[in-house]
């Protein structure tokens, strides 16, 4: 207990901020009193301080507050020291562009980084204001720097906060990815052990100039051609930035890029860290996407488009007419997209008579695989991340399911909703010029390839240790069939599969060309199965996928 306290006490003497001093003061004052508060802010100490944030190829993320698990101005500035001493101890540039999102605490965190990279002799550039992710992504090609670090947590619940690096140069811009992350914690470590009072800050770092979104804009609108359709005729679009900082940037590219100004949802166009009309903040959850739904049967709009708060994913919906004959939306899943997206950009360099890759995330539908044998293009299977998908040699276009997508990567390393978005405003013109929709090119998709669809089973569970018991039972005994389809091959990634690292993943082929693939979630404690079917309709497809996420419910809750 007394060295519990004594962990809480340095590390409130060395915190720069206020008030997670504060909090952590009082949890302190509480739990070394008698009353009956106590327990509870002993309980709070020992799990703040059971052990660190682990710095991994996603970097940080975690809730806001005070102590070692949790994000706050000690972490980043142990972060942002161990991040600096690590390019400069592997001889890379010692020189990082530094972004940040709309979060609570994410400007606060940047100019913390900027200033301890800068005390330690990196030259730094810190962007203008809050900015999308894919912006900053941009600018560490752009500026030829040897990291770049995005303070964000993405779509993740409101009170969290996140840290996320990439490399430049030789590794052009993408994610980070092992063994560097190993590497980078190392060094935080190194630091953490000391006191970041002992650390030397600079403020004269280089703060960007509107130049470098100009310059993203322009690059990002020169991925799409000229529209088919004036402005006026052009279909009618929402765009919902989700209280993120996707807007200003969005209507930029959408403009240079001669696309008509989408209607907003006003109450969520602004960034607001408080994210006051979703509880979380994720186009996928459900209900994030009602206040847009609402606002497109307002203006009639032929998409409803949705960003999340960095603004690197992209949900799409579009009108359908409801059982009772009322009109409705139906947001599309991100495989939808992905193949919509990456038949387009198939056809593309078919037409330019250029080779190249098409690639997904394991987890991602086998549609893509069939689009690119059909285009005499190259196709590859990545584990999940953007982090593995951006680095496939010769890419054309790659995406995963969780409603990321990279359709240029000549502009951006990673996947963006913003030039992902702009990409199907091209699309739904072209089509509209020749007198079809979305909902028409997804027809001819199930014409060309085949009926696809996709699902998914998620089992939140409150013990970590039950996930580790799931993933053993399905390897001792291995399900023979699923949704009444011969289970036909079982491939266990743990100890690495066709290039593949070890990786906890376990892919179950079945009959029909079905698949079913179980893991761990990389973010969430959950066991996620991915559910992938093709048949000669949607609705048997669908059918499919009901009886296998039936099937496989029990063997993973």
């Amino acid at each position: 207990m007394e060295a519990l306290l004594a962990a809480a006490r340095s590390w409130s003497a060395q915190d720069p901020d206020d008030e997670t001093r504060a909090e952590l003061d009082a949890l302190v004052a509480a739990a070394s009193g008698a009353s009956a508060e106590s327990g509870d802010a002993v309980a709070s100490l020992r799990e703040r301080f059971s052990g660190r944030l682990t710095f991994g190829t996603a970097g940080l993320r975690a809730e806001l507050g005070a102590g070692p698990q949790r994000m706050n101005r000690v972490v980043v500035t142990q972060a942002a020291a161990g991040l600096a001493r690590f390019l400069i101890d592997t001889g890379r540039a010692r020189s990082v562009v530094i972004g940040y999102d709309g979060r609570v605490n994410s400007d606060v965190f940047a100019r913390d980084s900027a200033e301890v990279m800068r005390g330690l002799g990196l030259e730094v550039t810190l962007l203008p204001s809050a900015l999308p992710t894919p912006v900053l992504a941009f600018a560490v090609r752009h500026l030829d720097v040897g990291a770049g670090v995005m303070v964000t947590a993405s779509h993740n619940p409101p009170r969290d906060n996140g840290y996320k690096v990439y490399l430049g140069q030789d590794d052009d811009g993408s994610q980070i990815v092992p063994p560097v992350d190993g590497e980078i914690a190392a060094a935080i470590d190194a630091v953490a052990a000391g006191d970041v009072r002992d650390l030397v800050r600079a403020t004269d770092y280089t703060v960007a100039g509107s130049d470098l979104v100009e310059a993203y804009v322009a690059a990002t609108a020169a991925t799409v051609p000229a529209p088919g359709l004036p402005v006026d005729d052009q279909p009618t679009v929402v765009y919902t930035a989700m209280h993120g900082v996707g807007w200003e940037t969005a209507r930029a590219v959408f403009a240079a890029a001669g696309f008509a100004e989408p209607a907003v949802v006003p109450e969520q166009i602004e960034p607001d860290g408080a994210f006051p009309t979703v509880s979380f903040p994720n186009p996928e959850e459900p209900g994030a996407m009602d206040l847009a739904i609402a606002r497109g049967l307002e203006v009639g709009a032929d998409l409803v488009i949705a960003n999340d708060p960095d603004a690197d994913r992209l949900a799409l919906a579009i009108p359908v007419v409801a059982d009772a004959g009322a009109p409705g939306y139906r947001r599309l899943s991100g495989n939808e997209v992905g193949w919509l997206l990456g038949w387009r950009a198939a056809a593309r360099a078919a037409a330019a008579g250029t080779t190249g890759t098409l690639a997904a995330s394991i987890v991602s539908s086998p549609a893509l695989a069939r689009v690119a044998a059909r285009h005499g293009l190259e196709y590859r299977d990545t584990l999940t991340g953007f982090k593995w998908v951006s680095r496939v040699p010769g890419l054309l276009f790659g995406y995963e399911e969780a409603l990321g997508y990279l359709v240029d990567p000549t502009v951006v390393r990673d996947k963006d909703g913003i030039s992902a978005a702009l990409e199907l405003l091209s699309l739904a013109d072209e089509l509209a010029a020749s007198g079809s929709s979305i909902a028409g090119q997804l027809e001819a998709f199930a014409a060309e390839f085949g009926a696809f669809a996709s699902g998914q089973v998620a089992t939140r569970v409150d013990d970590l240790s039950r996930i580790g018991e799931v993933m053993a039972a399905l390897r001792s005994t291995p399900p023979t069939s699923l949704g009444g389809l011969t289970v036909q091959n079982v491939t266990d990634y743990v100890d690495g599969v066709d290039g593949f690292p070890p990786s906890d993943i376990l892919r179950y082929d079945l009959a029909g060309d079905a698949r079913v693939i179980v893991r761990p979630s990389g973010t969430e404690p959950k066991v996620k199965v991915y559910i992938d079917t093709v048949a000669d309709t949607p609705t048997e497809a669908r059918r499919l996928v009901d009886a296998l996420a039936e099937s496989v419910r029990p063997l993973v809750s």
